[in-house]
């Protein structure tokens, strides 16, 4: 069975540093924002993980297979290398959205973001046999460059985009408890549930018929994003090839199937 582990990411009392002792340029925090999230994915991704930066001062990483001791690594390297430290909540749970609950609700009993006390807290128990799987969902806009790059503006491509990607994430969340992030082009990830072949159709089919946003999806599944990334990423180039919406990885046909 699918079992997510999330990790939220949350930079302790980063709104009142960001004014202190007076506000701090944009462009000096968006460096710091985005190089953060940049060191975080790569950490994560070293180790079989997804990151996802969300609001920036808040991320969610996707961490199967991370114990204990890489997420306080992960806050030693942090606090030694930024002038800002992170607080992590880990949550595990078949739905994604109940694991990211539990993981956020672990930091919020530790205190409040903005609290000045509060600095590096682990909270949460992370998987440790390490015997259960995680779901991705690698979703692709049909023909975007035909359709919005090469014909519109930036800002409008840009609009249509998000348009479809509000939608889903949207629908997914309310519907399954599934989480997409958008990553990119027009790529959208989402770690879901178990879900078959039918219900991601139906995803589709909402997107399309509310904002008129054509969508394709490859699923896969392993034991951490990485693997059931990859193996979603191929699934997807199964649905160019085969001209279909939706191709699921054999793991995830044989769970349908069963």
């Amino acid at each position: 069975m699918t079992n997510t582990q999330l990790t939220l990411v949350q930079i302790d009392n980063y709104g009142p540093w960001t004014v202190t002792p007076e506000p701090r340029r944009e462009m000096d925090l968006q460096t710091l924002q985005s190089r953060l999230f940049a060191d975080i994915a790569q950490f994560v991704g070293h180790r079989g993980g997804y990151a996802f930066f969300t609001r920036f001062d808040n991320m969610v990483a996707v961490t199967n297979g991370l114990g204990a001791d890489a997420h306080r690594l992960l806050q030693e390297s942090t606090g030694n290398r930024y002038p800002v430290t992170l607080s992590l909540g880990v949550g595990v749970d078949a739905n994604p959205a109940v694991a990211l609950e539990a993981a956020t609700e672990g930091l919020q009993r530790a205190g409040s973001a903005q609290d000045g006390d509060r600095r590096e807290v682990l909270a949460g128990d992370p998987i440790t046999d390490g015997s259960d799987d995680v779901s991705i969902a690698h979703f692709d806009v049909n023909d975007a460059t035909e359709k919005y790059t090469d014909r519109l503006n930036e800002f409008d491509s840009f609009i249509e985009i998000e348009q479809g990607y509000a939608t889903l994430m949207r629908y997914l969340r309310e519907e399954h408890g599934g989480l997409s992030f958008f990553v990119g082009g027009d790529n959208i990830i989402a770690v879901t549930p178990e879900m078959g072949r039918d219900a991601y159709r139906d995803a589709i089919d909402h997107v399309e018929e509310s904002v008129g946003v054509e969508l394709k999806v490859g699923v896969g599944r392993g034991a951490t994003a990485h693997e059931a990334g990859m193996a979603a990423k191929h699934a997807l180039e199964e649905c160019r090839h085969r001209g279909t919406a939706v191709e699921l990885d054999d793991v995830a046909a044989g769970v349908e199937g069963e």
